[in-house]
């Protein structure tokens, strides 16, 4: 009879667990958005900082989940492009870490956004000597996150604004376009109408070019 408990106690646990990490990452998502979409520009840099302590402990938490880990170096790459100089690129390393480390753990947890942000470091960190871009990696990364959500709007953002960087302006209003149609993610909706608003710069920029 004891052991019956025991076994349920466990049962019990597992959703938990699940809901907690879920719960946790849905509030680590929704701060992001409302610093990266919402906050003024100067304010941006301090906000990302405490996000970031915040998404460290995320990970030390659920040390074996992909998912943490993944928002952990997106907080840490956002950060970066608001702190610039060499200060960021310490922080684009330790993102690229965590995404890597997130791909040995899980390859597909969040529809594969661990891939679409190791290439979206890629093409956007420079190169040697200064940093580790790479927009032949980038490539690889970016088409294997499209392979994983062939819909999904940030895949689809990401590597039109990376065919738009190479210059392949009839592909990247492509994907852009195909970014632009992609579903509304359900808790996600500051950050689809932030994405959209990027989207829709870069297609004017095409339309201008």
């Amino acid at each position: 009879m004891k052991m019956l408990c025991v076994l349920f106690t466990l049962l019990w646990a597992v959703p938990t667990l699940a809901d907690s990490v879920e719960a946790d990452l849905a509030r680590v998502q929704q701060r992001w958005a409302e610093i990266q979409y919402q906050l003024p520009g100067k304010e941006k840099a301090k906000a990302f900082e405490a996000l970031a302590e915040d998404a460290e402990g995320f990970v030390a938490t659920y040390p074996d989940r992909a998912e943490p880990r993944i928002w952990q170096a997106i907080v840490l790459s956002t950060w970066a492009g608001e702190k610039g100089g060499l200060g960021a690129l310490g922080l684009v390393k330790d993102a690229r870490r965590q995404l890597e480390k997130a791909l040995e753990i899980d390859d597909t947890a969040l529809e594969g956004s661990a891939y679409t942000s190791l290439g979206s470091l890629y093409y956007q960190v420079p190169g040697w000597p200064l940093g580790f871009g790479d927009d032949d990696k980038a490539r690889r990364y970016l088409q294997r996150a499209l392979a994983i959500n062939p819909d999904g709007i940030d895949p689809n953002f990401f590597f039109g604004d990376y065919l738009l960087e190479q210059g392949e302006k009839a592909r990247a209003r492509q994907y852009l376009e195909r970014a632009l149609a992609a579903p509304d993610r359900s808790g996600r909706e500051v950050a689809d109408q932030g994405r959209r608003r990027e989207i829709r710069e870069r297609l004017a920029r095409l339309a201008n070019s």
